[in-house]
């Protein structure tokens, strides 16, 4: 792979990316939102090897944009990173063409694992223990709210709640602990 676009709304973290990838001899592009990203594809006619795309970018969501990519590059590698995975999104980007997903903080290293090998194929392990409630209903919300085109009043109305109660609990995401726990990184919990 020689080149590379990382979307990704964090300045930060996307200048990050861009330096540590260019350091290891790749030629990258970077976007900070859909607009932007589809502006680059249309003003670049260089095929794109692979894409990093980060599933929240701010007002867009990351997974608009895989056709897109596709369609400029259709042998392109897209990888979706998020903060907060859900298994209805990883579902929804695999679908849609991506070739991995991974959840953050993820390092250089793992980011060109995934985009060297198809884990499509790959059976997950199993989590050592029962997801939490709250795993739980996030995903089930993630799932409605997918089913609903990311329209938060249609999915309230589906899920049976007011939208603003809709709206606070899509900010309670579950925790850290509870992602460790969930996929049976006990281990590495705090006591």
């Amino acid at each position: 792979m020689q080149h590379l676009l990382v979307v990704e709304d964090d300045t930060a973290l996307r200048t990050q990316m861009q330096r540590l990838l260019t350091r290891r001899g790749f030629t990258v592009g970077s976007a900070e939102d859909a607009e932007t990203c589809r502006a680059w594809l249309t003003q670049h006619n260089t095929s794109l090897d692979a894409a990093i795309l980060d599933l929240s970018l701010g007002e867009d969501n990351g997974l608009d944009l895989i056709a897109p990519i596709l369609a400029h590059s259709p042998g392109c590698r897209v990888l979706v990173l998020t903060g907060y995975g859900s298994i209805p999104t990883a579902v929804t980007a695999t679908r849609r063409g991506a070739c991995n997903y991974l959840t953050k903080p993820a390092s250089l290293d793992d980011i060109l694992a995934a985009l060297a090998t198809d884990n499509l194929g790959a059976t997950p392990a199993l989590p050592s223990s029962p997801p939490s409630l709250e795993r739980l209903e996030w995903e089930h919300i993630q799932r409605v709210l997918e089913d609903h085109d990311g329209n938060i009043s249609a999915a309230a109305r589906a899920l049976g709640i007011h939208r603003r109660t809709l709206q606070r609990r899509l900010k309670k995401r579950p925790s850290a602990m509870d992602f460790a726990r969930d996929f049976g990184a006990v281990d590495d919990l705090p006591e």
